[in-house]
């Protein structure tokens, strides 16, 4: 199924198409070239420049979004799509943040947004995860553990998460036992 037959099933494939050939709200003027207008900031909230672009309204929805874009390797865009979130404290975008941004190559640049997730949520079992795999990016075997034992302790040994986690720590030691 391609990506945008996907993303039309979510109902978001006219926003994210109109929303990643804009990277930052912009509002021109008589006086220059258009300017870029912060909309993290409270006084611009209500600018129209700021406002849900193409329906995309709910932080779910850009979630979703940049979910399938990530999955389809287009991590970047991802990204630009989860700047737009109403709520950049929402666990799911931090996570998804973080995830993109490793994906990228950018592991310490990935572990505050895991960490904020965290912070906000302690059960987030799949930002656990996450963070366990950035730790093995990071060769830190000892933080991944501490990770995958925090998830048996949430969800068990069964749930996907562990799952997941302990594959990634049992292909990590394999790698590292045959190149020692």
């Amino acid at each position: 199924m391609s990506l945008m037959r996907t993303l039309t099933s979510f109902g978001v494939a006219t926003a994210v198409s109109a929303m990643l050939s804009v990277s930052a709200p912009v509002i021109a003027d008589d006086f220059g070239p258009p300017k870029k207008i912060d909309c993290k900031k409270a006084e611009n909230k209500n600018k129209p420049a700021c406002k849900p672009k193409a329906g995309i309204s709910t932080d779910d929805e850009l979630h979703n979004a940049a979910y399938w874009l990530a999955r389809d390797g287009q991590y970047a865009k991802a990204l630009d799509i989860l700047r737009l979130a109403a709520n950049p404290d929402n666990p799911r975008i931090l996570n998804a943040t973080g995830f993109a941004t490793r994906k990228l190559g950018h592991v310490d640049a990935a572990l505050p947004y895991y960490q904020k997730a965290l912070s906000i949520d302690p059960n987030y079992v799949l930002a656990r995860e996450y963070l366990g795999e950035a730790y093995l990016a990071k060769r830190d075997l000892a933080s991944a553990e501490d990770q995958l034992h925090e998830i048996a302790g949430r969800c068990g040994t069964a749930c996907t998460a562990y799952t997941n986690l302990s594959r990634e720590i049992a292909a990590y030691q394999a790698k590292a036992k045959s190149s020692g």
